[in-house]
């Protein structure tokens, strides 16, 4: 396998779109791998939710709405789904009576943990065809974009 090499002098734009066409096959193969370990188990939008739970302990249902982009309703029926499997939490808020917090139960938790450790060792194995230096550029590249995209997410918060 070899990468294509980066043009000299390549513009924001040209690399803004590499970047859109790269991270949806990426996100097509995560959810693909995701939905085979779970197979009947667990839909995308469940793991969704249990992996935005579990980065968001204490997340209310209607941050879990606007994170999968549906209605508050349809993220409660998502929810009582996962309640009712044990693998969600929900509670009032100890202050607010009319909110609800979601946090992960262990089974969640666990279920969440298998799931992500399945994908993480098919796209390892996807990986393995790279070379030495391909795999760094990769890794490289990650991390560059990673921080640069971390600190969109600090400005979105202030």
């Amino acid at each position: 396998m070899t990468l294509e090499q980066p043009s000299q002098g390549a513009t924001s734009e040209e690399c803004a779109a590499k970047v859109m066409e790269t991270v949806p096959l990426v996100m097509r193969f995560i959810r693909k791998e995701m939905r085979i370990h779970n197979a009947g188990f667990l839909s995308i939008p469940q793991l969704r939710s249990l992996a935005f739970i579990n980065r968001n302990p204490g997340a209310s249902l209607s941050d879990l709405a606007e994170h999968l982009g549906v209605t508050a309703a349809t993220a409660s029926v998502t929810t009582e789904r996962l309640v009712q499997r044990n693998l969600v939490q929900r509670e009032h808020h100890p202050k607010e009576r009319r909110r609800v917090v979601l946090n992960l139960t262990d089974e969640g938790k666990y279920h969440l943990q298998q799931s992500l450790n399945h994908t993480r060792a098919q796209i390892a194995d996807v990986l393995n065809s790279l070379s030495a230096e391909e795999f760094s550029h990769v890794e490289q590249g990650l991390a560059l974009l990673k921080s640069v995209f971390d600190q969109t997410e600090i400005n979105s918060q202030e």
